[in-house]
């Protein structure tokens, strides 16, 4: 954990400072207003910045080490099982910490051991650790506390991680064959540059005969290729680089999460796939007890969209106002006519996390069904690609050979 500086005030009024560990500055102020003093600021101490990347290993410095969403779900599993049978919390963890393949989880739950020691609840100790717990997963546990219903909240969890994951290897499993054609397309595509063309273009150029514009367009892309293969390299990891810097900040983030979900043929599968998730966490959430408004909030980083999550963020907006969650569905424009009918008819009825479970569900199948069609559209594009490339290479290779032996039959 880190250390930080701290300036206050007791509750007689009194200045005071000093320094505490914790795993962000919420967890410091939360600490100091248990021991009754109001932080006035809390800043990170430089020896805890320097400690910070010395006491990490390469792994953890360089972002190989991340928690996978098949830990999470063994995690929350397992915690269910235990806290099903009885057994206390800090014997769990501590369990889970042993048996742990992960070194950044291990890690976390020795941490969250210690934080249970000195008397945090089990979702406080969460919170010290965003990188792994989101808020959303924070949040049902700290329901699930309050509630006396701790199992309960990890069950929930497995069961949402689960279809979060299935979701995500039918996009891979889904994408797997289009991916493959393209890598096989850029490597025929070096080797004819390297190594066929070139020796083509040295026969035709000792020939001396005039040759077509296919294989101009050949020799010239060839050659470009060749004498400038290392800007093309520095080019792309430049761009690779500026890509990956702009991401981090909130404009270029949001720039590209909003052209994502508007990207043909796979657009509109991330973008359900992204609802089918917000149903079913906003689902879960309002079933555990959670406010609406609140529910919300945690839903929006959930999606891990920025643009869905602005317009998420506005729902909860209208709804503070006084606006029903159809009248500001509606206005989101996220939802399609069939949806909002479901969510009309749970506000009625008050079954709204039943009726979001079944939105969640439609998504999720409208989600399979164009995850099933999706090679089937892709195929005529790949095939169109691959006939263009061929039909070039012909024009370009066959025609000046058969100018040539025309040429030399007529002699």
């Amino acid at each position: 954990m880190a250390s930080f500086n701290y300036i206050g005030r007791n509750s007689g009024g009194s200045q005071v400072k000093g320094t505490i560990e914790a795993g962000n500055t919420s967890a410091v102020a939360e600490q100091l207003l248990r021991k009754q003093i109001t932080p006035i600021s809390i800043s990170a101490s430089a020896k805890s910045e320097g400690e910070s990347l010395a006491g990490k290993d390469v792994s953890e410095i360089f972002g190989f080490n991340n928690v996978s969403l098949d830990e999470l779900i063994i995690f929350s599993r397992q915690m269910y099982a235990l806290m099903r049978s009885g057994v206390p919390i800090l014997r769990a963890i501590n369990g889970m910490s042993e048996s742990s393949n992960s070194i950044s989880l291990k890690k976390a739950l020795v941490e969250i051991g210690s934080q249970l020691e000195g008397g945090y609840t089990l979702s406080s100790a969460l919170n010290q650790h965003p990188k792994i717990f989101g808020a959303l997963f924070v949040s049902l546990i700290h329901v699930g506390e309050n509630t006396g219903q701790l199992e309960g909240s990890f069950l929930k969890l497995t069961t949402y991680l689960e279809r979060e994951q299935a979701t995500r290897k039918r996009i891979k499993t889904a994408l797997r064959y289009p991916s493959m054609v393209l890598i096989a397309l850029a490597a025929a595509l070096v080797i004819l540059n390297i190594f066929v063309i070139p020796t083509f273009a040295s026969m035709f150029a000792k020939l001396g005969a005039d040759l077509p514009l296919a294989t101009r367009f050949l020799i010239t892309s060839s050659n470009f290729f060749l004498n400038y293969w290392p800007h093309m390299i520095l080019a792309s990891i430049a761009a690779f680089f500026a890509m990956r810097q702009s991401l981090k900040t909130e404009k270029g983030r949001f720039q590209w999460d909003k052209r994502k979900i508007k990207l043909p043929i796979i657009g509109s599968i991330i973008e359900r796939s992204i609802l089918a998730r917000f149903s079913h966490s906003f689902g879960i959430i309002l079933k555990a007890g959670i406010p609406m408004t609140t529910g919300l909030t945690l839903v929006a980083d959930a999606v891990d969209n920025s643009y869905m999550k602005e317009k998420i963020v506005a729902m909860r907006l209208s709804i503070e106002s006084g606006e029903s969650l159809l009248r500001s569905s509606i206005a989101s424009a996220l939802f399609t006519p069939l949806v909002l009918q479901m969510v009309a008819v749970g506000e009625e009825t008050g079954r709204v996390d039943e009726l979001l479970k079944e939105v969640g569900d439609y998504y999720e199948r409208e989600v399979d069904y164009d995850l099933s069609t999706l090679t089937a559209r892709i195929e005529p594009l790949l095939l169109v690609v691959v006939a263009a490339m061929v039909l070039v290479l012909a024009l370009g290779i066959f025609t000046p050979m058969w100018d040539m032996a025309s040429a030399m039959q007529g002699k």
